[in-house]
């Protein structure tokens, strides 16, 4: 099964029993790494048809497991679902999910009115502060 990473190694994954996907748990078998992403085995997962079914599930590890964080950093995580305000405080919208594309993380900001915008995730342009996002809002579509 191919795995889109959103970290730099594979080292929290290949610590892991098994992990959750598409919320079950599958024993994981072995893992290599690829760029950007990896290649894992499941036990159970033993054809093309049973990767496939697999396709765009969520694949995660318990919290517990995961390493600690340095000051200055997050887990994306911790990000889905904070607020994003301007500088002066008035609510812009949610943190939908984050992405990289490549060039560097961008937030997906849903709006009160349900249309997004994809925001580069930069000092400067949004900042993570207080259990929050202070966006700069000229960045808004």
């Amino acid at each position: 099964v191919k795995l889109k990473l959103f970290g730099d190694s594979i080292d929290s994954f290949a610590r892991q029993p098994s992990l959750t996907v598409g919320g079950k748990p599958l024993a994981l078998k072995n893992i290599r790494a690829g760029n950007k992403t990896a290649i894992a085995r499941f036990e159970g997962v033993a054809s093309r048809e049973a990767a496939e079914a697999l396709r765009g599930s969520l694949v995660e590890i318990d919290r517990v497991a995961l390493p600690p964080l340095g000051p200055g950093e997050y887990y994306h995580a911790d990000l889905i679902g904070l607020p994003c305000v301007d500088g002066d405080g008035v609510a812009l919208g949610t943190v939908a999910a984050i992405e990289d594309f490549g060039a560097g993380e961008l937030l997906d900001i849903e709006k009160a009115d349900g249309k997004r915008s994809l925001i580069p995730f930069r000092d400067g342009i949004a900042d993570f502060t207080e259990g929050r996002i202070v966006l700069d809002p000229d960045f808004l579509a």
